[in-house]
């Protein structure tokens, strides 16, 4: 089994991800897109996957702080673009289990995922 989660060390929400992990015993690889960056590849996928509104952190302070501008007329390329520019802009944890995805984290649903009993 494959699994790599995405999203930023310094993270709250990816700490809990990341310590749910370890608990688990789940052998992850780890990778910081705010250190590592992200290609224009990944987001794609993981767009269509879980469609670009979801991927998109309009919570996070780096969006709120956008041109109006920037924040009008949202459509997959535009948001893609503004997340490539800023990956705070993504929402975290995006978890990748051999090529299935699921974004934010919840014990729950976790554990569903890896096929445990929570």
């Amino acid at each position: 089994m494959s699994v790599t989660i995405y999203g930023i060390k310094a993270c709250d929400t990816m700490k809990k991800a990341r310590d749910w992990l370890d608990g688990q015993g789940v052998a992850y690889a780890f990778h910081d897109y705010k250190v590592a960056g992200i290609d224009r590849d990944s987001l794609q996928r993981w767009a269509d996957a879980l469609g670009w509104e979801t991927v998109l952190n309009r919570a996070g302070t780096t969006f709120r702080k956008l041109a109006d501008a920037d924040k009008q007329d949202l459509d997959a390329r535009k948001a893609i673009d503004l997340m490539l520019a800023q990956p705070s802009m993504i929402k975290r944890p995006i978890l990748d289990i051999d090529g299935n995805l699921t974004t934010g984290f919840k014990p729950d649903v976790y554990a569903r995922a890896f096929g445990k009993a929570d």
